[in-house]
């Protein structure tokens, strides 16, 4: 019997597709009472059963409270992660139908206006999360990684130390290097508390449904500057012709619920485009295109905003 299959038996469920195999293997499900959800088999190493329960207790809550985020569903035995032979965690979560807000690498879909409105709804939306996740009291041994100044830019950066990425031209570690100096003296002086944050808002983790946006996937979710989640939407922009105003429009649905400070949206972009060239240096092999890729995105965002680029 295969891990999946394991995993499925625990809430009596039947695998109908697998989704995707990156952090954590995901797949389709029919429940017994006919319903679909979603099974994710989470990556041993990546994160603890503390931070996943945690995440797990962050997405009951937001929720019970209507945003539109996955829930939680225990197994037939109440348990919401148990232990597979392999030592592997699963969990299963609601499944919410609706389809991707664009795709990596693929220009937006839709027109014009239909991209700004969904940048401005998108907004919003990150802003009412996060104006949720501040009326939460946390548990005590609530556990999630740290999205600040050391986990994006210190000795030993949550996803890697990009300015050392073995394919780095020299010219272009020496941009990234002066990127990391630059970004942390940017950060010390964003005096705003950090706060819980999805920080892995890319395209493929939102949905478009009939009821509006919807958020997936909260692997990734840690404590961080509320700011690096619109950063992590916008560093799939960086390309769109209509870049500054899918930016504007982001930004203005945000500020209509939450204070924004605008111009440190660009510096969190590239925070987030430098974690980036961290994260797939030990994930895919070096003839891998996304590598020169993440790179060359980086490299520019940050010529782009030390010249002061907005």
């Amino acid at each position: 019997m295969n891990e999946a299959t394991e995993a499925a038996h625990h809430w009596d469920a039947t695998i109908t597709a697998e989704l995707r195999n990156r952090e954590n293997a995901v797949y389709a499900l029919r429940l017994p009472d006919g319903s679909k959800a979603a099974l994710r088999l989470h990556r041993l190493g990546y994160q603890t059963e503390a931070a996943i329960r945690s995440e797990l207790w962050w997405c009951s809550e937001m929720a019970a409270r209507g945003l539109p985020v996955p829930a939680p569903l225990p197994d037939t035995q109440g348990n919401l992660l148990p232990a597979l032979s392999t030592g592997r965690r699963a969990s299963v979560v609601s499944w919410i139908d609706g389809g991707p807000f664009g795709e990596a690498g693929t220009p937006l879909p839709g027109s014009r206006t239909e991209q700004l409105g969904r940048h401005r709804a998108l907004g919003m939306l990150l802003a009412r999360m996060h104006q949720t996740t501040d009326t939460l009291v946390l548990p005590k041994d609530f556990s999630r990684p740290r999205w600040d100044i050391e986990g994006l830019v210190g000795e030993a950066p949550f996803w890697g130390r990009f300015w050392e990425h073995p394919l780095l031209s020299a010219e272009d570690a020496a941009t990234l290097i002066r990127a990391r100096a630059f970004l942390r003296e940017r950060l010390l002086d964003h005096a705003a508390p950090l706060g819980l944050v999805h920080a892995d808002v890319l395209r493929e983790n939102i949905l478009v449904t009939d009821a509006g946006l919807a958020l997936i996937d909260f692997d990734d979710s840690g404590f961080g500057y509320r700011l690096y989640d619109l950063g992590t939407v916008l560093s799939q922009d960086l390309y769109e012709p209509d870049r500054p105003a899918l930016q504007a429009a982001l930004v203005e649905g945000y500020a209509s619920l939450c204070p924004v400070d605008a111009a440190m949206v660009p510096v969190f972009t590239l925070a987030r485009v430098l974690a980036s060239v961290g994260w797939v240096a030990p994930r895919l092999p070096l003839d891998h295109p996304v590598h020169r890729s993440h790179i060359a995105r980086a490299v520019m965002w940050a010529r782009h905003v030390m010249a002061g680029g907005a």
